[in-house]
């Protein structure tokens, strides 16, 4: 295991940066950790695990500090001992040698599958590390998948579970998946992105969606979690979550039972969200049928990516407001 620590700008935060085993002998996973440099003490109800989506990695989407904090440390902040998961093939993980070859060389890597097992890898480590038996968790869009599969078979070890815009059924076809053959991984311009980003909402609120200067800040440290990439101001994304997409999302076969998550559980959508539609996140909030409780919240003017957004601190506010509940609400 190798370690990076250092005090971030804010001096109560400690930021460090982890690679541990994973579930094979030669993948390495990757975590992001933050906290209260005086945190009193570990413990599984302060504890947050978090998973990124199928293109962009845990940095990319949970740290990147504008306005002067990022989602990590708004969350450390409110008193969480919060870390961040690297599936293997994004970020500072190991990729699979099929990502060191041109896409079309090789098939898919990194399905749901595969990344459930790197997720519980990493719960693992954290657990021992920290000496809890549970954790929180937090999945966004295809992390919801990594997060719901990983609940619905390890309910023990969840305390509470947190869905942000999660992938689900579809009846239509959903943008992630342009069609035709799938190579091992799909390269992506950040740049590029921007123009789907913005044209999910409104063509009168496509400016003021992402702040002056977010964008760019984004740009510069999604850019920094490949710099590998072989083509210029790209990164690398695993094909797998698209395969899901196909085999799973829109071929009405779930990778997992939501009525098998026994946790209380927070499904937070955005109205504008053209990538994981309301329809989609209510059809799963309604199967969720073993939480003790659950909630479904729809955070307005917002997209796919609200949680980098200008009304991200609704978002914040929801997740912090659903973990600081130590009671279920009264029935």
């Amino acid at each position: 295991m190798t370690m990076i620590k250092n005090v971030s700008s804010s001096p109560r935060i400690v930021s460090e940066s982890r690679l541990i085993a994973g579930p094979e002998s030669d993948v390495k996973i990757h975590l992001i950790n933050k906290r209260l440099a005086d945190l009193p003490r570990f413990s599984a109800e302060r504890t947050l695990v978090m998973m990124h989506g199928a293109t962009f990695s845990s940095a990319s989407l949970f740290d990147v500090a504008v306005a002067g904090a990022s989602f990590m440390d708004v969350l450390a902040q409110a008193g969480y001992d919060v870390w961040a998961v690297d599936a293997r093939g994004y970020g500072g993980s190991s990729r699979p040698p099929d990502m060191s070859r041109a896409p079309e060389e090789g098939a898919p890597v990194v399905t749901a599958r595969t990344a459930v097992q790197d997720f519980a890898a990493a719960v693992d480590f954290i657990c021992r590390d920290r000496e809890i038996v549970s954790v929180n968790v937090l999945g966004m869009s295809w992390g919801a998948t990594i997060a719901g599969a990983f609940a619905s078979a390890a309910s023990a070890k969840i305390e509470k579970l947190i869905l942000v815009t999660p992938l689900w059924l579809s009846k239509e076809p959903l943008r992630i998946d342009a069609g035709g053959p799938l190579g091992a991984y799909r390269i992506v311009s950040p740049r590029a992105f921007e123009a789907a980003w913005r044209g999910a909402a409104p063509e009168h609120a496509r400016h003021d969606l992402i702040p002056d200067g977010w964008f760019e800040i984004w740009e510069k440290a999604a850019l920094a979690t490949d710099p590998d990439s072989p083509h210029p101001d790209t990164i690398r994304a695993p094909s797998g979550a698209v395969q899901d997409v196909r085999v799973h999302w829109t071929a009405d076969n779930p990778f997992y039972d939501p009525g098998a998550i026994a946790c209380p559980v927070l499904v937070l959508a955005a109205e504008w969200d053209v990538d994981v539609r309301f329809d989609m996140a209510h059809d799963l909030f309604v199967r969720l049928a073993s939480a003790p409780y659950k909630r479904l919240v729809e955070i307005g003017q917002g997209t796919h990516m609200v949680l980098m957004e200008r009304n991200r601190q609704q978002a914040f506010d929801a997740v912090i407001g659903f973990l600081n509940e130590r009671v279920a609400p009264a029935s």
